[in-house]
């Protein structure tokens, strides 16, 4: 294996651009070198749902061809970079399965526009990535095809809802993965894995083609290596999208002032979260140290107060099952997903079906959301939630007339063993401190700032912006980036690594999870059963 080709799975954008425009190596060479590293090594991490060999390589073949022609620059921003989606994207031709029974066959008919213009932008499509069923979950322990693993280690849970996408991305399965993040699923998984992780503010990237889980919530967002790369694929992803009515028109370069640094920045600390209970040592010494590191950068620190973020959890888990039993509702085994046979009536098929193809954590949060819309608890919950929403917003709008970003932790604690948090209740509490950051529709985000003492795994600190000024956020970021230096690969899947790692016994086959299921009567979206 050639050198160039050991070390594409830690290269960063910059660099592959660089490393085409001189011809160092083709974007055929990346295409060949990164299928064949997932299927070496990601039996272990059982990131990749499905591989899309095909639409890598022909996007290779453009980019060479453009290449050939002296017009690299013309092939846009992610030109050459490997990239993957989360199995919640819609991309015509693979499978979307959110990682449920439900739509375990269904072959999507068109493309997100996220992921289009993340192939615009020149990346190489390498395939879907797994997650929590329907982005229901903080582990990725909910996925119908089996759990993903965290690079960092395999008995750990890599987060959730986008635990693959964080997975792939610290393994160097891929530089650039799209997730989405309802309340914390970018976010947190990127603190689990230790990359960067970006959640935009609501509406600055279009969430047409991206099935639903609380559509006043999701956003989608990029994980990578580096600042740098992460503003890169919001530049490619970001701004008006005529399919969708909620994104906006966004005009930022997010990478314009990554450089600058933080001298004259105002930072928030917010004092209730670092003595928030649950909050182990290990977390809280990190964001201290980076909040010093800042300091001594030449931010000014300063106290802020948000008096109704505790009940943010409350309202979430009120407005996110609501808006999930309404967008789920469509999936009745007549017109999308798996259609349970031998039924003659259709209330019995339809029961039974949703019964089979949802699992357990889907279920809850669709009678959960079902009886907090019934009449006479509408009242009761919803409505108040919606209040304690408005609230919370305006907590953070007033928060920043302070301040111009606030760092806070990401997670309670560090990646936990499979099977460690079993009571749900439990498991919801590690998106304490995303949450809210949904709730009221700013921009979060995720740093690596190295190993926690304790577990001596990921810890990441969030970093919170107003709404659409997501620039503040990854400035501050790029300032502690010079401190604690670009994430790495993590050490088992170093590109100089001589072993490929073993699959875990206990993981189903990656390739196998979606192509070997055979549900009866799974319907695509013309009706017809995928191929």
């Amino acid at each position: 294996m050639a050198a160039a080709e050991r070390a594409f799975p830690a290269m960063g954008v910059r660099e592959i651009r660089a490393g085409l425009a001189a011809r160092e190596f083709s974007a055929r060479e990346i295409a060949e070198a990164s299928l064949a590293r997932i299927r070496a090594l990601d039996g272990a991490t059982h990131a990749y749902l499905e591989t899309t060999e095909r639409l890598a390589l022909d996007q290779a073949e453009r980019i060479d061809a453009a290449v050939a022609a002296g017009e690299l620059s013309a092939c846009g921003p992610l030109a050459g970079v490997p990239v993957a989606f989360k199995d919640n994207m819609n991309l015509a031709g693979t499978h979307t399965t959110c990682s449920s029974a439900m739509l375990a066959n269904y072959v999507s008919p068109y493309t997100a526009t996220c992921v289009a213009r993340t192939i615009e932008a020149g990346g190489i499509p390498l395939g879907k990535l797994n997650m929590d069923e329907f982005a229901f979950g903080s582990s990725t322990e909910t996925s119908a095809f089996g759990p993903s693993r965290n690079p960092w280690d395999l008995e750990r849970v890599p987060g959730g809802s986008s635990g693959g996408s964080a997975a792939a991305v610290a393994a160097g399965l891929a530089t650039v993965a799209l997730g989405s993040d309802t309340g914390g699923s970018i976010r947190q998984p990127g603190s689990f894995c230790g990359t960067v992780a970006v959640k935009p503010t609501y509406g600055v990237v279009s969430r047409y083609g991206v099935v639903a889980f609380g559509s006043s919530l999701d956003q989608v967002g990029p994980f990578a290596r580096s600042v740098e790369d992460a503003a890169l694929a919001c530049n490619a992803i970001a701004g008006r999208d005529a399919l969708d009515c909620t994104s906006q028109d966004v005009r930022t370069d997010f990478t314009a002032n990554l450089a600058e640094g933080v001298r004259g920045m105002r930072i928030g600390v917010v004092p209730a979260f670092m003595e928030a209970q649950g909050l182990t040592s290990e977390v809280k010494a990190k964001v201290e140290e980076a909040a010093n590191h800042l300091s001594a950068l030449g931010a000014k620190l300063v106290e802020v107060d948000l008096p109704n973020a505790q009940a943010a959890m409350s309202a979430y888990y009120v407005l996110g099952p609501c808006e999930a039993f309404s967008n789920l509702a469509r999936f009745d085994s007549v017109r999308y997903g798996y259609r349970d046979p031998g039924h003659k009536d259709l209330g019995g098929q339809y029961e039974a079906s949703r019964a089979a193809g949802f699992g357990p954590e889907a279920r809850r949060r669709i009678m959960l959301g079902s009886y907090l819309l019934s009449a006479g608890v509408y009242d009761t919950y919803y409505y108040p939630a919606q209040q304690v929403r408005t609230l919370i917003t305006q907590d953070y709008a007033r928060a920043y007339e302070q301040v111009d970003c606030i760092l806070a932790p990401v997670s309670p604690r560090t990646a936990f063993r499979f099977g460690e948090v079993s009571d749900p209740t439990d498991m919801y509490l590690s998106d304490m401190f995303t949450i809210s950051i949904n709730i009221a529709g700013n921009g979060g985000m995720s740093m690596p700032v190295g190993l926690g003492a304790d577990t001596n795994l990921p810890v990441g600190v969030q970093l919170i912006s107003p709404q659409f000024k997501d620039e503040n956020m990854l400035r501050a970021a790029a300032a502690l980036e010079t401190v604690y230096g670009p994430a790495p690969v993590a050490p088992g899947f170093a590109p100089d690594a001589v072993e490929p790692l073993g699959r875990p016994a206990s993981l189903p086959d990656a390739a196998d999870a979606v192509a070997g299921v055979d549900l009866p009567g799974l319907a695509g979206a013309d009706g017809k059963a995928g191929e």
